[in-house]
């Protein structure tokens, strides 16, 4: 009998266990997802505001920081852009003394900026038939 009363309660501490780990997931994706809407919303709203979210993650760095690891202030100017990933590049390299680290977050940065350059084309509405 004693067998029978530890496995009811092993099983109601599964239980226990098991609701309250899933509506702390639960909370955790609310949370998460209420975070990237907020992301989207400061990076510009819409769909725009979407993409620079989208482009954050995927790069792990927004825009801003890609800026400021390389230098520039506008990403206006591609030859501007490429001279300075060039030179940071160079200058960290493992080979001579430079921290791989620093140098992938140059790389990292240079992707980020280049994903904002490189803007998808909006879709027509209307379909040429």
């Amino acid at each position: 009998m004693s067998t029978t009363v530890a496995a009811k309660y092993l099983a109601q501490i599964l239980v226990a266990g098991t609701q309250v780990v899933g509506r702390a997931f639960a909370r955790a994706l609310k949370q998460e997802y209420a975070a990237s809407q907020q992301a989207a919303q400061k990076a510009g709203g819409g769909k725009q505001g979407a993409r620079r979210a989208a482009a954050d993650t995927a790069t792990g760095m927004s825009l801003q920081e890609a800026k400021q690891i390389l230098h520039i202030s506008e990403i206006t100017d591609p030859k501007l852009t490429q001279s300075k990933y060039d030179h940071l590049f160079a200058v960290n390299e493992k080979a001579k003394g430079g921290s791989f680290y620093l140098q992938s977050k140059v790389v990292r940065a240079k992707e980020r900026i280049d994903m904002e350059i490189s803007k998808p084309e909006p879709k027509n509405k209307k379909e040429e038939t």
